[in-house]
């Protein structure tokens, strides 16, 4: 059974509880700065695993200092889902750890 999309004023509520989230045409986005690459690489890391115990996966990808996500739900036709905004909110609850802002 598919995911249901979000409304739009369901989007914005969520993004409010994420500092640095953004809704980029139908994904929720974010890029982090970290102090090296061996940081962000770490980061990647452990976005993957998340990502496979949610078997939700995001557009993940690792620059020098950076990790950027882009994720929406396929199930949905594309649309933002309460899935992608329980991924973004454990990225979240990680990226401290990491050093990430």
């Amino acid at each position: 059974m598919p995911t249901e999309p979000l409304s739009q004023k369901e989007i914005e509520d969520r993004l409010r509880e994420l500092p640095g989230w953004s809704l980029a045409g139908d994904r929720i986005s974010r890029t982090y700065r970290l102090a090296t690459h061996f940081a962000a690489t770490a980061m990647v890391v452990h976005v993957a695993r998340v990502q496979d115990e949610l078997n939700h996966h995001s557009d993940l990808t690792l620059g020098y200092d950076t990790v950027a996500l882009s994720v929406h739900t396929h199930d949905a036709g594309g649309a933002v889902t309460h899935r992608d905004f329980d991924l973004a909110t454990r990225v979240e609850a990680i990226a401290a750890a990491h050093g990430a802002d």
